[in-house]
């Protein structure tokens, strides 16, 4: 049955960025589709852990920084140590440092092109490595866009755009699916800034049909669908979650 092409019932997901907003969100869908899950952060993913254990789902806490590819490996390691395998990476990971643009000091803009674009293909490649041994597996990531005062940022996460397609060219034939989300405006903690700024947010929410900004729920079936076997063909593919955004 279709719905039965949904189901995640026996696959191994790692998240990054798993202890708050879209990381969270992802997870607890990623469990209530029938993973197991990893989450992946520099804190504490306690919360994140209890919202799926109340649903009598299975999570395993990883603290890494993410600043450095040393973790990468590690990772692997002590997810396959404790489920036995992995099908699936979600590089949700990422962080946004704020400035005009005329301004931006060359270690910021290493920063944040380190952890957003070069540590995100490092995951890939040591996933896709351990894909190869299971005969195929599922990445997800976060690619465009960006607004203003974040340089950094915008290219990264368009970087990443280019990345998906440049990994689905060479990994689909190997039964990896390689595919991005682009989220619109979430309510995360990245956007605590531009929502208290009533001028700037009430500017965003008047470019969003609808009407709102979006939440991690709202990513939910976004990802289940891309990790899952419904998403079989898909490859190379951005999805914009967004509430129109990009269409207006």
């Amino acid at each position: 049955m279709i719905m039965d092409k949904f189901s995640l019932k026996g696959k191994v997901a790692v998240v990054t960025g798993a202890n708050t907003g879209l990381g969270q969100g992802m997870c607890v869908a990623l469990a209530q589709a029938g993973a197991k899950v990893a989450g992946v952060a520099r804190r504490s993913c306690e919360e994140t852990k209890a919202l799926i254990e109340k649903d009598g789902g299975e999570f395993l806490e990883v603290i890494a920084d993410l600043g450095s590819t040393e973790p990468i490996q590690g990772i692997i390691d002590k997810t396959v140590e404790k489920f036995g395998k992995v099908d699936i990476l979600v590089n949700n990971a990422g962080i946004i440092l704020r400035e005009d643009a005329i301004n931006v000091p060359e270690a910021d803009w290493d920063k944040v092109i380190t952890i957003n674009q070069k540590v995100v293909f490092f995951m890939c490649q040591a996933f896709a490595k351990e894909f190869e041994k299971i005969g195929g597996g599922k990445i997800v990531m976060l690619s465009y866009q960006g607004g203003i005062r974040v340089p950094a940022y915008t290219a990264s996460k368009s970087a990443i755009l280019g990345l998906t397609r440049a990994l689905a060219n060479e990994w689909a034939s190997k039964n990896i699916n390689v595919n991005a989300i682009a989220p619109g405006y979430m309510a995360t903690n990245n956007t605590n800034q531009l929502r208290s700024d009533a001028n700037r947010s009430d500017e965003i929410l008047g470019r969003i049909p609808a009407g709102r900004w979006g939440t991690p729920e709202d990513m939910a079936g976004a990802v289940v669908f891309l990790c899952s076997d419904a998403a079989s063909y898909v490859n190379g593919f951005t999805l914009a979650v967004d509430g129109g955004w990009l269409a207006r």
